[in-house]
């Protein structure tokens, strides 16, 4: 399994979709959304400490919906607005902890490299590493690990730290498992929270002495 170094300076933490229809009370939440909020806070608070920088990514859709497409297709509630820029369903949720150091990301898709300056934001700071939390694991989580990594950014991805819902035949444990299986495999560094924070402390001290 790769071992990824932790640089504070040249990493930062992506926080992917941490809004309301994703958390928590609608038909497309992640049943262990509010048990990863409380994780995910604790994550950044120990990247803001080591000087990490935190970016929430949201995805959201113009209110008038002009740049929906075939999302539409997928998902009625989608259509029925609840991705709509501006509206309470689509908002970051009122736990998440954000601090004013933090990057607010609004992306159009799933990735949240596809239609956005992440990356612009990225080469600017130097940085190359990415941790990578949210909803869902398997959707908006994963994509953005595989178009990190495409880009030759290293990702650390959370097991406990992303959450998923039950889709088709499928579990949400075990699309879980299966994304962090597959992203570990060849794209990311698959961690738990608590191991990403060891991770992030132990490089901190490092950098001090």
């Amino acid at each position: 399994m790769v071992d990824f170094a932790v640089v504070p300076q040249r990493t930062a933490l992506l926080n992917v979709d941490m809004q309301n229809c994703f958390v928590e009370g609608s038909p497309i939440a992640a049943p262990d959304g509010l048990a990863i909020l409380e994780r995910v806070n604790r994550l950044a608070a120990a990247c803001r400490t080591a000087g990490i920088l935190v970016i929430h990514a949201s995805i959201v859709v113009r209110p008038d919906r002009s740049n929906l497409g075939i999302l539409a297709e997928f998902s009625p509630a989608v259509q029925d607005g609840i991705l709509d820029k501006g509206s309470e369903s689509a908002a970051l949720h009122r736990r998440l902890d954000i601090d004013p150091r933090d990057i607010l990301l609004d992306k159009p898709r799933f990735g949240a490299f596809h239609g956005t300056d992440l990356e612009l934001i990225l080469r600017k700071r130097g940085i190359d590493t990415l941790i990578i939390s949210g909803v869902a694991t398997n959707v908006c989580c994963e994509t953005s690990a595989r178009e990190a990594a495409v880009r030759d950014f290293r990702v650390f991805f959370l097991s406990d730290g992303t959450a998923t819902a039950a889709m088709g035949d499928a579990s949400a444990a075990e699309l879980q498992k299966a994304t962090c299986a597959t992203l570990g495999f060849l794209f990311a560094q698959v961690l738990t929270v608590n191991e990403m924070i060891r991770k992030i402390e132990g490089a901190a001290r490092a950098a001090a002495l």
